[in-house]
């Protein structure tokens, strides 16, 4: 009788620990029918390349026709004083430098020569297909 009463306890702390739910529950949820989930399968459709030109990546900059009087005051403002050849001074003076120009500036004529130069706004891409190209070759915008 002992040993049917000590079978009973396991057994009943087994059906509680393993399952976590009643008896009932437990031999309930294997009698519950089964949902199929059907997935569908969807079919790719493969597109021409969309010739679409790319994103700009600059903007067009064409230098001011006063360029040169521009630079001559802000070296007027942060500079003591301006010798004949103003283009020539040699920016030394890391405060001045910084405020003209960044970094790789030696003199004021460079600072110059960077503002003067025109920059298009178009990828060498749009450059290349606006040219004469041979019928032969083609340029698409996908990547």
């Amino acid at each position: 009788m002992a040993a049917q009463s000590v079978s009973g306890i396991i057994r009943s702390v087994f059906m509680c620990t393993v399952s976590g739910a009643p008896r009932r529950e437990f031999w309930s949820r294997f009698g519950k029918e089964i949902e199929l989930v059907v997935f569908e399968t969807v079919e790719e459709v493969k597109k021409e390349p969309i010739s679409v030109c790319p994103p700009l990546q600059r903007r067009a900059y064409t230098p001011p026709e006063d360029l040169q009087s521009h630079l001559k005051s802000y070296v007027e403002v942060f500079g003591s004083s301006l010798p004949s050849s103003w283009q020539d001074i040699f920016l030394e003076d890391g405060h001045l430098k910084f405020n003209l120009l960044v970094h790789l500036m030696r003199g004021v004529r460079d600072v110059l020569d960077f503002y003067n130069v025109p920059i298009q706004d178009r990828s060498k891409f749009n450059g290349l297909s606006a040219s004469n190209l041979p019928p032969s070759l083609k340029i698409t915008w996908s990547y």
